[in-house]
């Protein structure tokens, strides 16, 4: 890997409790300034994410942010450029993992999904390129799942927001590419440990301790490998998948 970075800003729109998280953590260890968005209403979580970080010595800061919105995730770019810092790298990770049967699936579920999954992540994509194609560099990276690559029974709304943003991250890695812009997709193609998986699982420690599910603190460190790269061997995708999976 290259050296850590020594300024800048990761951006990291959809921090959770898991992967999320996990990317931002990872980023500030490498010096940059991490600034960190969710919905307004988890904007407590946020501030004790940041709390964690600037304890182990990095910079952080927390944004209540509805992605969705046109206006605020632009507001949201010119902020942080005009207070904080260049924005290095944008990672763009909210899930929208819901299943529902098609015939249960209302359009406004499918609506909300892809606005969620799909449509949020071109306004991210978007006003990325546009704060960092003026300085011929950057990083954009999308969070895919296996989703992303084929339906799965149940999730008619969620693959077809993840196949559309994996079109958005191809066609903005063709037309951004030779700007300067180092654009990738990574496919989580497995369960990832956090507040998703164990809703649904009683007992994850057993699938941790097998290496069954992914890690976040893991899967992180790919995110920042794949912003670190030489530009002369640049990823455009990358699957992540626990060793147990199949595909």
């Amino acid at each position: 890997m290259s050296e850590p970075a020594a300024s800048g800003v990761c951006l990291v729109i959809g921090a959770g409790d898991g992967l999320g998280g996990a990317i931002a953590r990872a980023f500030a260890r490498t010096g940059l300034t991490v600034c960190v968005t969710r919905r307004a209403r988890h904007l407590d979580q946020l501030e004790a994410l940041c709390a964690e970080i600037r304890a182990g010595g990095g910079q952080a800061h927390a944004f209540g942010v509805d992605a969705r919105s046109e206006e605020e995730t632009a507001l949201l770019f010119d902020r942080i450029e005009r207070e904080i810092g260049p924005i290095a790298v944008t990672v763009f990770n909210i899930g929208a993992n819901v299943h529902f049967g098609i015939r249960e699936t209302t359009a406004r579920v499918f609506t909300k999904v892809w606005e969620m999954a799909c449509f949020a992540g071109f306004l991210a994509g978007r006003e990325a390129a546009r704060v960092m194609a003026p300085r011929g560099a950057g990083t954009i990276l999308f969070t895919g799942a296996t989703g992303s690559l084929r339906g799965g029974a149940g999730f008619a709304a969620f693959a077809a927001a993840k196949h559309g943003l994996r079109a958005l991250a191809q066609s903005m890695a063709r037309e951004l590419g030779p700007e300067g812009l180092h654009v990738a997709h990574v496919v989580c193609d497995g369960a990832i440990d956090g507040t998703f998986l164990r809703s649904r699982v009683e007992d994850v420690a057993p699938l941790l301790a097998e290496n069954s599910v992914l890690k976040p603190e893991d899967a992180a460190e790919a995110f920042v490998w794949l912003h670190q790269q030489p530009r002369s061997s640049w990823t455009h995708e990358l699957d992540l998948r626990p060793w147990q999976e199949r595909f």
